[in-house]
């Protein structure tokens, strides 16, 4: 069965930058398009951005654009978030999910949902203002 597993969460003032991880394990990681997504209390799960399975395409929401930078690492099976001038409504925790097939699933939403084979458990990132 395959498996997710985030780390690199954790509290951060306005400005600064964290570097999300996603680290997977149980399947081929190189046959699946890896995204991530965020939800804050009383929100539902919303798109951040996605990498090709093979690295050769990136897509981001709105909310991400010009900001965030996601990468992957086909030989350690994992998948990056770089997150920089963090702003407090970013604080959520942030989720990663694997989609198979090469290509990003490009919709501002980046769902539905339950096309994504295996998610992770998440971890919080918070941006104290």
């Amino acid at each position: 069965e395959g498996q997710l597993v985030e780390s690199g969460g954790g509290l951060v003032q306005v400005g600064k930058s964290l570097r999300l991880s996603c680290a997977a394990s149980g399947f081929t990681f190189e046959d699946y398009a890896i995204a991530w997504f965020r939800q804050s209390p009383g929100k539902e799960r919303e798109g951040v951005s996605c990498i090709g399975s093979r690295a050769g395409s990136t897509y981001y929401t709105d909310s991400a654009k010009g900001r965030f930078t996601v990468s992957r690492d086909n030989a350690k099976n994992t998948v990056y978030l770089q997150m920089n001038s963090l702003k407090p409504e970013d604080t959520a925790v942030y989720y990663c999910a694997a989609d198979f097939g090469e290509i990003c699933i490009t919709s501002q939403s980046m769902g539905p949902l339950y096309e994504y084979d295996f998610w992770g458990q998440g971890t919080q990132v918070t941006v104290s203002s």
